[in-house]
């Protein structure tokens, strides 16, 4: 079975590598632009396309190279972090359509960074789903596989992206080989209507930004969902930026009065900051490009994070 991979990151990278040692033919490798946090770059995917003969398209606009693509003859092709909404056009051009792996439960999360929002929305597990595609459409088509994470308010980002890397390839095959054996097999409908469903929109990096007058479970899952290998939950301590990568709730039953920001105890390795609900502790932060324990840049509680 001749199979199509297009997309970025090290997920499909290794998506490839499953499908070779399972005797799959992969005869086209359309990539683009890679993100700073993505291991694997353009000219990883184009050296492999070189060792395993297969075409090579460095473009993020399938139409142009509709032609290229019918004379590898695919059967079904894969996507994941493909920078553009697929036409329905492209689609067609594969007998058995397009899976897309969808970081996100459908079909109540759609759209961008739904592992992050699942966190801050205080969710109790992130979805994963292998769906085929449905040309012009954001997450539309019916679901051939599906999977959950559980997660709780101490979950970072990074768990939930190292349990789709170790996934995502496994089910990209698992769901290939369903639909060889039964053209048309769905696990479940994905309805565009949806009456639970969320339309999740991308975060950038100030999205990170703190609040100290948030509760301290908010402030938490803020740093959780900012987290590697996204750019981090930040604030400013003596007017520069500082990061925060692993925090815990704090519960010393203090009745107290002070501002939010407030570094309320300093121990052996972590410090104590108030929020506008309960506390919080930090126990590593990055600062003027030291990364590691609070107590060694903060070091009185007379200090504030702001």
């Amino acid at each position: 079975m001749k199979v199509a991979i297009i997309g970025r990151s090290e997920i499909l990278y290794e998506t490839i590598k499953t499908f070779l040692r399972d005797g799959f033919e992969i005869k086209l490798i359309i990539t683009s632009k890679e993100t700073p946090e993505y291991k694997k770059k353009s000219k990883d995917f184009k050296k492999l396309a070189k060792k395993i003969k297969a075409k090579y398209i460095y473009s993020n606009k399938l139409e142009k190279y509709i032609d290229e693509i019918k004379k590898t003859k695919c059967e079904i092709a894969v996507s994941s972090n493909h920078v553009n909404i697929i036409s329905q056009e492209i689609i067609d051009l594969f007998p058995l359509g397009i899976l897309n792996a969808h970081g996100g439960d459908l079909p109540r999360y759609r759209g961008n960074a739904c592992q992050a929002w699942a966190i801050l929305n205080s969710e109790s597990h992130v979805g994963l789903c292998i769906h085929k595609m449905l040309g012009g459409e954001l997450d539309l088509g019916n679901i051939i596989s599906k999977e959950y994470f559980n997660i709780n308010i101490n979950t970072k980002i990074t768990e939930c992206n190292d349990w789709m890397t170790k996934r995502i390839p496994i089910m990209f095959l698992n769901s290939v080989k369903k639909l060889k054996r039964n053209n048309k097999f769905f696990l479940e409908k994905n309805p565009k209507n949806s009456k639970e469903k969320f339309r999740c929109y991308p975060r950038i990096p100030e999205d990170g930004k703190i609040d100290w007058s948030k509760s301290n479970k908010d402030i938490l899952r803020l740093i959780n969902a900012s987290n590697k290998p996204y750019a981090g939950a930040y604030c400013f301590f003596n007017n520069k930026k500082l990061i925060i990568w692993d925090a815990t709730l704090y519960n010393d039953n203090e009745k107290y009065l002070a501002v939010c920001g407030q570094v309320s105890a300093i121990e052996k390795n972590s410090i104590i900051i108030i929020t506008g609900n309960g506390k919080l502790r930090i126990k590593k932060i990055e600062y003027e490009k030291f990364i590691g324990q609070p107590i060694n840049k903060i070091r009185s509680i007379r200090s504030r994070l702001k």
